[in-house]
């Protein structure tokens, strides 16, 4: 029997559910330990099946948490973090299960197949990394940290979701606003008393709006002051959390947090990361250097950080004769997303059909994914920004392709939330082209997790995937935002239905590379600051200090003292990306290769392209993404194509 996870939260009983469901589950634990000969089937199979169930239903609150932000998702939310983080934490902590997983999977070696033996391995380091080898007073120390970092990340989010909701520029003078795009004032208008005004908020489609496109360097300069010292209380926060994450790694036996974040990574130690982005800082530096020479002498004055983004715009404009509003046009959500899933089609044989159901906003959308023609999995989108819904894009996976205990199929399920400008009446939204990038990246995230043909949860999808490689997929599709043969699936003019001229996408190409040195270099600064900054204990000023030290060698301008960048950086203060931010740039040497020989096939019918489909995409997390490479290209990544790509010579 086939089945799809069914998604629905009771906001009002989620509290007492998630009891009972741990309790129920504690029971089992105690059941599960007691069977004399333990197996994969009796006892490690079990186990995954209760993990994966728990996930399915606080995903559900997580996700309403962070695309229906309300006072009442916040509580729950909040109450429940404590609540599943010490039942996590004494599970994976339990030495009765980690030394039942070491002699199944010493006992079970040759019966075992690839997923089981990598369910049983991961989990073996998971339990080894969360301390079930040690003793108990060290274990309730690191319990209490694990429910602190816990509360502490969520604060860290909220934080920053209020602050961005609370913030509003009103603006009243015409002038202030010429050269704004249309479709971004439509957005903006307001009426008051008869009197129209345009409130400019840091939403992103509002706050790039203005920043790109605003006249006024005061009302600019206002809106990046007001962006960069969002969430001053976070400052605090990131002082206790990088106390706690040094002072676990320690009780585990790491040098430092970063130590303990490489032992579940592709990459091996502290120097060849650090290595691989100081190389790549010396790659681009040079050109970064240039393009900003070309850069102020167009704007004929001295650039400030709240400048950048205006005057980038009108270079860009001179020097390729292109206007990204002229684009907008032509990427209409809808159609943007219908052209997507062709695309898909014509690339891996996919396709998407829509569903009716009711979901938690009236512009969410709902789609089955086939294959062959047979059902595969299901994907949800939430595209539209608005207020209460966290910034930012990401893709989340609902539920995990596997056969359960009983010998039943679960059907993957995964959802993508971006912020693109807003539908508003008769006004469609209209999409930038880095909203278009942006689409693909995230469903080559879904895709990962959706087309799995893994049948053990743990490993199925993203699940199990170390975090350098997890982004190899997403930056493998985005890439094809810029082919000429792609965007001729989906680039229709919304009125007159006039597919993009090649004069057009000609001069979109050629831009495609517009100050990549600089946005690389910007990059690689998020990176050695998040790896640096988890090498030792940091805490106060001395974080700004690292940042600051690290901005002489990336940050050709420099940005203003106000700027409290860390404050903001969610990726890994509240993500997953502690001590992994390098992941973007280290999988992106796997995805720029892999792109270049799949174009260089044609894109469509490559043979390049179906392999990646059964080698990366199907086998989810069930080896190391260092093997399944070798398998899918018979050979090691070649690093010179992530300088091609951005067109860094």
């Amino acid at each position: 029997m086939r089945k799809f996870l069914e998604l629905k939260v009771d906001l009002d009983s989620f509290i007492k559910e998630l009891n009972q469901k741990l309790e129920k589950n504690n029971k089992n634990v105690e059941k599960l330990i007691k069977i004399k000969d333990k197996t994969f089937a009796n006892f490690v199979k079990p186990l995954e099946m209760m993990d994966e169930k728990l996930e399915q239903f606080f995903t559900q609150l997580s996700h309403l948490n962070s695309v229906k932000n309300s006072a009442k998702t916040q509580k729950v939310y909040a109450a429940s973090l404590p609540i599943i983080t010490e039942y996590s934490t004494k599970l994976s902590q339990n030495i009765d299960i980690y030394n039942a997983y070491k002699e199944i999977y010493k006992n079970e070696q040759k019966s075992l197949n690839q997923e089981q033996k990598r369910v049983l391995e991961l989990n073996i380091l998971g339990f080894e990394l969360s301390g079930a080898h040690l003793d108990e007073k060290t274990k309730k120390r690191l319990q209490e940290i694990n429910l602190k970092k816990s509360s502490l990340t969520n604060d860290f989010s909220q934080n920053l979701l209020n602050a961005t909701n609370e913030y509003k520029y009103i603006i009243t003078d015409a002038k202030d606003v010429e050269g704004i795009p249309q479709s971004d004032l439509a957005n903006a208008l307001i009426k008051e008393d008869g009197v129209t005004k345009y409130k400019f908020t840091l939403q992103m489609p509002s706050y790039i709006a203005y920043m790109t496109y605003g006249k006024n360097e005061k009302i600019r300069e206002e809106l990046y002051r007001a962006y960069v010292t969002r969430a001053p209380q976070n400052a605090q926060i990131i002082d206790e959390l990088l106390s706690l994450k040094d002072e676990m790694s320690r009780l585990l036996g790491f040098d430092n947090y970063a130590c303990y974040s490489l032992a579940s990574k592709m990459a091996t130690d502290e120097s060849s990361v650090i290595g691989f982005l100081e190389k790549l800082i010396s790659n681009s530096k040079p050109q970064a250097e240039n393009e900003l020479k070309e850069l102020q002498e167009m704007a004929k004055k001295p650039l400030k950080s709240f400048d950048t983004a205006y005057y980038s715009e009108l270079l860009k404009k001179e020097k390729y004769d292109i206007d990204e509003e002229e684009y907008r046009p032509y990427f209409e959500q809808k159609s943007v997303l219908e052209g997507t899933f062709e695309f898909l089609n014509k690339l891996f044989n996919i396709t998407f059909k829509k569903n009716s159901e009711e979901l938690w906003d009236k512009k969410a959308l709902s789609y089955d994914l086939y294959i062959d023609g047979s059902l595969k999995s299901r994907l949800y989108l939430d595209l539209e920004a608005r207020k209460g819904k966290q910034g930012g894009a990401w893709m989340n996976n609902f539920a995990s392709h596997h056969i359960d205990e009983k010998g039943n199929e679960q059907l993957a399920s995964a959802v993508i939330v971006c912020n693109f400008p807003p539908s508003k009446g008769q006004n469609p939204s209209l999409l930038r082209h880095d909203d278009v990038v942006t689409l693909f990246h995230e469903m080559g995230h879904a895709l990962h997790h959706m087309l799995s043909e893994v049948n053990e949860n743990g490993v199925s999808g993203v699940n199990g995937v170390e975090w350098d490689a997890v982004e190899f997929p997403s930056q493998f599709l985005e890439n094809f935002a810029y082919e000429p043969k792609v965007l001729k699936l989906f680039s229709t003019h919304y009125k007159t239905k006039e597919i993009i001229p090649d004069s057009m996408i000609e001069k979109l190409v050629k831009s495609k590379n517009f100050q990549s040195a600089l946005g690389m270099l910007r990059q690689l600064e998020f990176s050695i600051f998040d790896f640096k900054l988890h090498t030792k204990l940091y805490n106060g000023s001395e974080i700004q200090g690292l940042l600051d030290s690290i901005r002489e060698e990336t940050a050709l301008i420099k940005p203003p003292s106000y700027n409290k960048f860390q404050n903001g950086f969610s990726h890994i203060f509240a993500g997953g990306y502690s001590a992994g931010y390098y992941s973007y740039k280290w999988a992106e040497v796997l995805s720029a290769d892999a792109f270049f020989n799949v174009v260089d096939e044609g894109i469509f019918n490559s043979k390049c392209a179906t392999k990646y489909l059964d080698i990366i995409l199907k086998s989810g997390g069930s080896k190391s993404m260092e093997v399944l490479y070798r398998e899918f290209m018979g050979r090691e990544p070649n690093p010179d194509n992530l300088l091609r790509l951005n067109g860094i010579i």
